[in-house]
């Protein structure tokens, strides 16, 4: 008897999502709207994250050590370094490669490489780059340096000269802010624009469900009960959300196509074509979930609260 009724639920609404062809063109093309709008939050939730990260891979911090630090205790200390969670990585640079490196940046300098030259000894001293996986860690890792630089001397003159966080501090602090201001403003819209897509279905339903009242009330007339009513209209919601998850997926791929090389060429570190190819099931799952839930919430909250089931 149960498995009766729920089939005829299901042809039910399989047969009157068929048989109001117009108006359930309407419903599924609204709801691709919305789910177009939350594919637009998924792609630049992507395209947002992408950048940052970009951003903070070019944040770091360098160690300038003393012409006569010992090479074995600088390397040691990146040894140290390397251990610690806070960082991503470390890059040593010998006093030469940064003497070559001065050389290659002035070398229309002619008066500076002259002076070079008469000296008897290098200048510089090596540098150890620090990179670390989040930008609000530098300080910490400062204050770690700080207080190392001791040990790793093993008693004798530290062998750190410089750290340039200080110089660095202002654009690692207000990256800081941007990265937590760009996160809660995401997480915003992604609820207001998901709360505007579930409102506009919703409205497109009830619509769709007004029209049905005639036969609605000639079921509540015969005896059916409100679970047998709303059945066909909850399977409904579902076909709709199902018919809009497949279109948008299908139109999300021109799309991605046109805007890949624009969020390549703007430096965002992310292809949005590539990004919908690598994520393709993972975006239709997203879809099809969306749209199911949407669908089915909204057919059974319209029946519910507007024609007073």
């Amino acid at each position: 008897m149960f498995w009766t009724k729920v089939k005829r639920v299901i042809k039910s609404g399989w047969v009157a999502f068929w048989r109001n062809g117009y108006v359930s063109l309407a419903s599924v093309l609204v709801m691709t709207v919305a789910l177009l709008v939350i594919s637009a939050i998924i792609y630049s939730d992507a395209l947002l994250n992408s950048t940052l990260q970009n951003i903070k891979n070019k944040v770091d911090i360098n160690v300038y050590f003393v012409t006569d630090a010992p090479e074995d205790q600088i390397l040691t200390l990146q040894q140290q370094l390397n251990a610690q969670p806070e960082v991503a990585s470390t890059t040593y640079i010998s006093s030469d490669q940064a003497l070559a490196a001065f050389k290659d940046r002035h070398a229309t300098d002619q008066y500076t490489l002259q002076a070079l030259s008469e000296l008897d000894s290098n200048p510089l001293g090596a540098i150890l780059n620090i990179q670390a996986k989040d930008p609000s860690q530098y300080e910490g890792i400062v204050q770690y340096l700080n207080t190392e630089d001791t040990s790793v001397a093993s008693g004798t003159t530290p062998i750190i000269d410089k750290i340039n966080y200080d110089q660095n501090k202002t654009a690692i602090d207000a990256l800081n802010r941007i990265i937590a201001a760009s996160r809660t403003l995401g997480l915003v819209l992604a609820i207001f624009f998901a709360l505007i897509a579930i409102l506009i279905t919703f409205n497109t339903i009830r619509l769709a469900i007004y029209i049905s009242r005639d036969e609605i009330s000639v079921m509540r007339l015969v005896g059916a009960s409100n679970k047998y009513i709303r059945g066909p209209f909850v399977v409904e919601g579902l076909l709709y959300g199902l018919s809009s998850a497949l279109i948008t997926i299908i139109l999300l791929y021109p799309a991605s196509y046109w805007l890949g090389p624009i969020s390549d060429n703007l430096g965002t570190g992310i292809n949005l074509f590539d990004y919908y190819l690598q994520n393709f099931f993972q975006l239709l799952v997203i879809l099809l979930v969306s749209g199911l839930v949407i669908g089915a919430i909204s057919s059974y909250l319209a029946v519910k609260k507007y024609l007073k089931i």
